[in-house]
């Protein structure tokens, strides 16, 4: 069973398509912050959470090449809601992440698992790929909500495990003239 979730996991890491990180120091120290965080959760789906991030951790420093520790095994009950937890949370992200770049019309495809709920983990990853960060968050937050006359935000990435709901509080920019600057032509024929 080990093996095939090895394997697993692999193809899942190559289709995330994640830049390689190369320091080993780099996976170590990652590691040491979800083990420390997933000590101090205190909530039940909390832990499960970051016991994802910790599994995460070990299989992508796994995937980059760096035995940093053994991954845990699918049925310690410790970890045993963790894995699916994981599967979703990071390719919740990294879809995430995909769509704002297209929608955007972002240079290249942005390829990213960090948490998208704090705007500061936003703004990193819009000035690492050189992308304007109003543009980037705005994109999708308005093209999730055309019609919606509520004011609310977040319809529909709040239903996944990453919490979506927070991405547009700080941006000043009304929706309107946003959506009018960033919409994509209907193309006919």
């Amino acid at each position: 069973m080990a093996s095939r979730r090895f394997t697993f996991l692999a193809v899942w890491h190559g289709v995330l398509g994640l830049q390689r990180q190369k320091p080993h120091s780099w996976h170590f120290d990652r590691l040491r912050e979800e083990e420390q965080e997933l000590r101090e959760a205190q909530a039940y789906l909390e832990k499960i959470s970051e016991a994802s991030d910790v599994i995460f951790s070990i299989s992508r420093a796994q995937h980059d090449g760096f035995n940093i520790q053994p991954l845990p095994s699918f049925f310690d009950r410790k970890y045993m809601l963790a894995y699916p937890y994981m599967f979703g949370k990071f390719s919740s992200r990294w879809l995430f992440y995909i769509t704002a770049s297209l929608l955007c019309r972002a240079p290249h495809i942005v390829r990213e698992v960090v948490n998208p709920t704090k705007n500061e983990k936003l703004l990193q990853v819009a000035t690492r790929h050189q992308i304007d960060p109003v543009r980037f968050t705005r994109a999708l937050v308005d093209r999730t909500l055309v019609g919606d006359k509520s004011g609310k935000t977040g319809n529909f990435w709040h239903f996944l495990p990453t919490g979506f709901d927070s991405i547009s509080h700080d941006l000043s920019t009304p929706r309107s003239s946003l959506w009018r600057d960033t919409h994509i032509p209907l193309r006919y024929g």
